[in-house]
């Protein structure tokens, strides 16, 4: 079992944030057969061979990913993913 774990922080607030992170689980869902649900500030996601979450605070953001055997081999092309996406949603 593989672990990612990325944070970045932002200038959005915790709503503009919150907005981001949902609109990002909506495109996974879709995407991705993710089921995805809130708990508090944190999104919480799983899919077949992968769980995780993104905590949203003021001015942070952290993604935690578990990935499943199968997808382990594949660690670092989603980690640098996951920091490309961010990047981009909150530059």
């Amino acid at each position: 079992m593989s672990r990612i774990r990325v944070e970045r922080s932002h200038t959005l607030g915790r709503e503009g944030a919150r907005e981001k992170a949902e609109r990002l689980a909506e495109r996974l869902a879709s995407e991705y057969d993710v089921r995805y649900r809130w708990n508090g500030d944190v999104l919480e996601f799983k899919r077949s061979g992968a769980d995780g979450s993104i905590a949203v605070g003021e001015d942070t953001v952290r993604v935690e990913l578990k990935l499943g055997l199968l997808l382990s081999p594949m660690g670092g092309m989603i980690q640098r993913e996951i920091e490309q996406v961010l990047d981009k949603s909150l530059g």
